[in-house]
């Protein structure tokens, strides 16, 4: 783990940080299990693992800054502040939903905590995020959006479009690539020459590599980061390395034949971003394994009271199948 300063006065920081990571692994477990258990329609793609890249960075922001988000979704919408029983309602197609059921896991979105939405294209958000940036410096405001995708997407050719426009415009947009070493099923250095962070110096945006699993390291670099992005010192690109445990999606069960068993416990077992910061918190003297052991047992169960929430919730009602899908054309 990183070494961190003030680390008293810290604690509340670090403790909701540990909290929040646990509340990430804690919806996708129960996500899984209702996907396993055919309760819910559709497919899902986990985040388990990748926890320390999303609470690293949206500690660093308010309900006023913006993220897009991803197909591997979940994780970035709860660590910006969304609430179980809202998420599960909407992951089940209930009316309770964050979009009202229609969105499902691959397009929640919770606005009132600046979560613009997940987008099932890969890159399919990028666009968005760099339009948001530039609204926001348009209307004078200081927020900042921070742009999720993964190391697939840089492939795709609107990033580099975006990226353009932003660096010439110095737009307090952050783009945040998630590598997790695979684009669906083949290894990153298989589909992407040379390094990441140079595609985006190629444009002048200054770049940044950091690991993904040290929660510490992540919420450093973001804080200076989103600060500068704010004064007009944008944009910038951060390679986050990190894992997925879990395959491309909740199908993917065997997975022997593009990635070892082997890799897979290493992470696991050296790397993951809860076990080792419950460690530095131990060690470090901000908390005891009891209270970190008390954290997840209420984690677990305010998760497993918002499923049974969600499971007894109502459908929408079958008038609103054309609700919220156009936006109201007042000149008609």
């Amino acid at each position: 783990m990183a070494k961190a300063t003030k680390r008293k006065t810290n604690t509340e920081d670090y403790l909701r940080m540990y909290r929040q990571m646990v509340r990430i692994r804690s919806f996708e477990d129960n996500a899984n299990q209702l996907y396993l258990s055919a309760k819910m329609p559709g497919l899902t793609h986990m985040y388990s693992g990748e926890e320390a890249v999303a609470v690293g960075i949206c500690e660093a922001l308010t309900d006023d800054d913006k993220i897009t988000s991803t197909h591997r979704g979940h994780g970035h919408c709860v660590a910006k502040g969304a609430e179980f029983k809202q998420m599960f309602c909407e992951l089940l197609g209930k009316v309770e939903g964050y979009c009202r059921g229609k969105g499902g896991s691959m397009h929640i979105a919770d606005q009132s905590h600046g979560n613009l939405g997940a987008n099932a294209i890969v890159g399919g958000s990028m666009g968005i995020a760099t339009g948001a940036a530039l609204s926001a410096r348009r209307l004078g405001r200081d927020d900042v959006t921070v742009c999720f995708f993964g190391d697939g997407a840089t492939a795709q050719g609107l990033w580099y479009e975006v990226m353009n426009m932003a660096a010439l415009w110095k737009l307090p947009v952050i783009y945040a690539c998630e590598n997790n070493g695979y684009s669906e099923y083949t290894k990153t250095d298989e589909i992407a020459a040379g390094s990441l962070t140079a595609r985006a110096e190629a444009f002048g945006i200054e770049s940044f590599e950091v690991d993904g699993q040290d929660v510490l390291a992540v919420n450093e670099l973001a804080q200076r980061l989103v600060a500068r992005a704010r004064k007009g010192e944008g944009p910038f690109f951060i390679e986050l390395k990190t894992y997925r445990y879990h395959g491309h999606h909740v199908g993917d069960i065997n997975r022997d034949y593009y990635r070892s068993k082997d890799e897979e416990t290493i992470w696991k077992e050296q790397r993951d971003p809860i076990i080792n910061f419950g460690k530095w918190l131990v060690g470090e003297g901000v908390a005891s394994d009891a209270e970190l052991e008390e954290i997840r047992e209420a984690v677990k169960k305010d998760a497993a009271d918002a499923v049974e929430y969600a499971l007894a919730a109502d459908y929408p009602d079958v008038g609103e199948v054309d609700m919220h899908v156009y936006a109201p054309n007042d000149a008609a």
